[in-house]
């Protein structure tokens, strides 16, 4: 078994060439329904940090596309990733746990943060780099030659992750490119070049990875394990709650969470978020006295508002009966 090498080659290299790389899209997802672009590539120089849209949906000297999976069932349930390019593999690892990380020191995955993944070489000096990958789903192996759509493995929680994701790194002569804009000596607001996508990716500065109803508040854990949803609650039920699940929320974000029922409205709750996040949960909920919940319909709605605008909303419907 040939190891995945962690370190880019040489910084030092030649600019992008004219005969840029053209990119499928890797994960057998839809972009917006059940995965997300959770960070991109941080273009900023020093401390700061920057994405292709001068927004800061990453994180300082983050150099790869984080295509997130909302919970751990859908990992579970096992989702494929795909070579984007024809190309040979020059490398894989395969065997490490999926876990979360306890951070980047942590022992089990020094030297590996890549976790299992795999390196396939295209022409002309380019190279994809597919992190993160589940433990024993692993296709390819070195020298096997792939095109675009070879299905390579799934997506998983090996390595210096904190939620199941594929971590794709694009370089051109060990030189780090963002695929959303690949002239990476242009500053934000500057021509960055054309994505190297063969298809456009719409942008999402944050949003929604899930929502769902409860009869209490939910641990953060159950969430992101994807079983925190328990409806249909039933009829004479003691409480209602709905909780939202985000990522992308920066300071000064307002995030309100509604529930209108049979009667009318029951909770209409607005937070304003006093920290930025890569994710978090939210709750709002109401004891019922008397005779509990009543039967009907219960629509909830999660709405993300920055600077008066709405990022995301979602909305959720339960008959209870």
């Amino acid at each position: 078994m040939r190891i995945l090498p962690l370190a880019l080659i040489s910084s030092l290299a030649a600019p992008v060439a004219a005969s840029d790389l053209v990119l499928q899209w890797p994960v057998d997802c839809v972009l917006g329904e059940n995965c997300e672009i959770q960070q991109y590539v941080d273009r900023a120089l020093g401390p700061a940090t920057q994405d292709f849209t001068c927004n800061p949906l990453t994180y300082d000297g983050h150099k790869g596309t984080d295509i997130a999976l909302p919970y751990l069932s859908d990992m579970d349930a096992g989702v494929t990733v795909f070579a984007a390019a024809d190309g040979t593999v020059a490398g894989f690892r395969d065997g490490m746990e999926d876990r979360y990380s306890t951070g980047p020191l942590d022992p089990a995955i020094e030297g590996r943060e890549c976790g299992n993944g795999v390196l396939i070489r295209h022409a002309d000096g380019w190279e994809t780099q597919y992190c993160h990958l589940k433990r024993g789903s692993i296709q390819v192996r070195s020298g096997d030659k792939v095109t675009a759509g070879t299905s390579l493995g799934e997506i998983g929680l090996s390595g210096n992750t904190q939620f199941p994701h594929l971590h794709l790194s694009v370089r051109q002569n060990g030189k780090m490119i963002d695929p959303f804009g690949p002239r990476m000596e242009q500053a934000c607001g500057g021509d960055i070049g054309a994505p190297l996508w063969a298809e456009d990716i719409s942008y999402q500065a944050g949003g929604f990875l899930g929502s769902g109803f409860a009869d209490h508040v939910p641990k953060f854990a159950t969430i992101k394990a994807g079983t925190a949803d328990q409806s249909p609650l039933t009829a004479g039920s003691d409480a209602i709650v709905f909780w939202a699940y985000a990522f992308g929320a920066r300071k000064g974000d307002q995030l309100t969470l509604r529930i209108d029922g049979p009667s009318g409205k029951l909770i209409d709750q607005t937070e304003r978020l006093e920290r930025t996040q890569a994710q978090l949960f939210r709750a709002a909920g109401k004891r019922i006295r008397a005779q509990g919940l009543q039967p009907g319909s219960y629509m909830a709605t999660a709405t993300l508002l920055r600077k008066g605008q709405v990022i995301d909303d979602q909305k959720q419907e339960m008959i209870v009966k």
